[in-house]
């Protein structure tokens, strides 16, 4: 489902104007050490690969929506362990002119069950890829990406 029923609700009200939304990026991994895997899609709408991404409904915890997502394009189940970085990202316009600006969570989740496959339209692949040999991403995503799997503890903040 590529815009959620309530995004498309207020940009029956709104118009393009900026709508304020609420993200989260699953950094699902499973193996360890030098087998250690990341969940990988390709975007359908870019060809860009990322790890799974999403917008949280309302009244969703975030990390419902992070598993939710990875489930809903990836036919994977993941449980979300760490809020691992919190961003803001740059406002956006889509090709259709919308606005949107995201506060994205990025969660390190391990993997459950599931064989990856681009289970809903949004991705034209999804797969497992080792670590040290990831597709190219964008430095946004490299960067989530980093953050995921990381061993901190704490959460990561912009400043």
């Amino acid at each position: 489902m590529p815009t959620p029923d309530f995004v498309l609700s207020l940009r029956s009200k709104i118009g393009t104007d900026p709508l304020w939304l609420t993200g989260v990026t699953a950094v699902v991994t499973r193996g360890s050490g030098d087998d250690r895997e990341l969940l990988v899609v390709r975007r359908s709408d870019s060809g860009a690969y990322t790890p799974v991404t999403g917008i949280v409904d309302p009244g969703e915890e975030p990390a419902v929506a992070a598993a939710r997502e990875v489930l809903e394009e990836a036919d994977v189940v993941a449980v979300p362990e760490r809020l691992a970085w919190v961003q803001v990202l740059p406002e956006m316009t889509y090709p259709n002119g919308d606005r949107a600006q995201y506060l994205d969570l990025v969660f390190a989740c391990r993997y459950e069950s599931g064989t990856p496959f681009p289970a809903d339209g949004e991705n034209t692949e999804a797969f497992w890829a080792p670590v040290a040999a990831l597709p190219p991403m964008s430095a946004d995503m490299r960067a989530r990406v980093e953050a995921g799997l990381s061993d901190e503890v704490a959460t990561r903040f912009q400043r």
